[in-house]
């Protein structure tokens, strides 16, 4: 079945969430490193919006668009769904937020997925939050939780963690490279590990602001020098 990935394709789309200069955070840890408890205390202290790729493909599979239909066939023929069309409904949920600050949970999954949000959003995260977590913590979370998940077993554990190793974690080091990751102690309790998470979005909202200020000066600068220039084109300072 051929891609379906005209979710949010317009070109006015895309402006109108580029021209908002989103704040955008990704949020990677293997499973059990907490990242989806963290998330939740970001929402609530920070004001951003948490998104989930994998809540928001399950979301358009339920949705019966022909967009869900050709993800669901792509999954259930062992296919991997193309990184454009997910990236178009993340670029859409953040548009239909009306929020300017996203939390992008567990994307992206390889290179392919950030070269690809890049790509098609123009948009650069505002950091990396990576959590980082020994594997036997991971999995003792796991098999502890009762969530009653099919999946948490030892052996699709193990397979979940060696994809995490072998695909998300160059994501990781690649933004590591260029000073965009934030590492946290995520084998900690939950409260002393959301202090160091506090610090990071800290952090990052006074550059924000700093970022918002400056632009605001930068614009009223631009307003004052075309209302001068159109002062001397209207022959109001001929006299002088």
């Amino acid at each position: 079945m051929d891609a379906v990935v005209g979710v949010g394709t317009s070109e006015e789309a895309n402006r109108s969430v580029v021209e908002k200069k989103p704040t955008v955070v990704f949020v990677l840890g293997g499973p059990g490193s907490g990242k989806g408890t963290q998330c939740a205390y970001i929402v609530e202290h920070f004001g951003f919006t948490h998104l989930s790729a994998g809540d928001l493909l399950r979301a358009e599979m339920k949705s019966g668009s022909a967009n869900g239909l050709m993800i669901k066939s792509m999954i259930n023929e062992g296919n991997i769904v193309p990184s454009e069309v997910t990236v178009k409904l993340l670029e859409r949920a953040m548009e239909e937020s009306g929020n300017d600050k996203f939390l992008i949970d567990g994307f992206p999954r390889n290179d392919e997925n950030r070269a690809a949000f890049e790509a098609v959003t123009g948009i650069e995260p505002a950091f990396v939050l990576f959590f980082d977590c020994p594997e036997e913590e991971m999995e003792r979370r796991i098999l502890n939780r009762n969530q009653g998940r099919e999946d948490d077993n030892i052996e699709t554990i193990r397979k979940r963690f060696k994809v995490f190793l072998e695909s998300s974690l160059p994501v990781v080091e690649y933004y590591e490279s260029i000073g965009k990751v934030q590492k946290i102690d995520a084998a900690r309790p939950v409260e002393e590990v959301f202090e160091s998470v506090k610090a990071a979005f800290t952090s990052i909202n006074e550059k924000v602001k700093s970022h918002g200020r400056a632009q605001q000066k930068f614009t009223l600068l631009k307003l004052q020098l075309k209302w001068t220039m159109n002062l001397f084109r209207n022959g109001v300072f001929k006299r002088y």
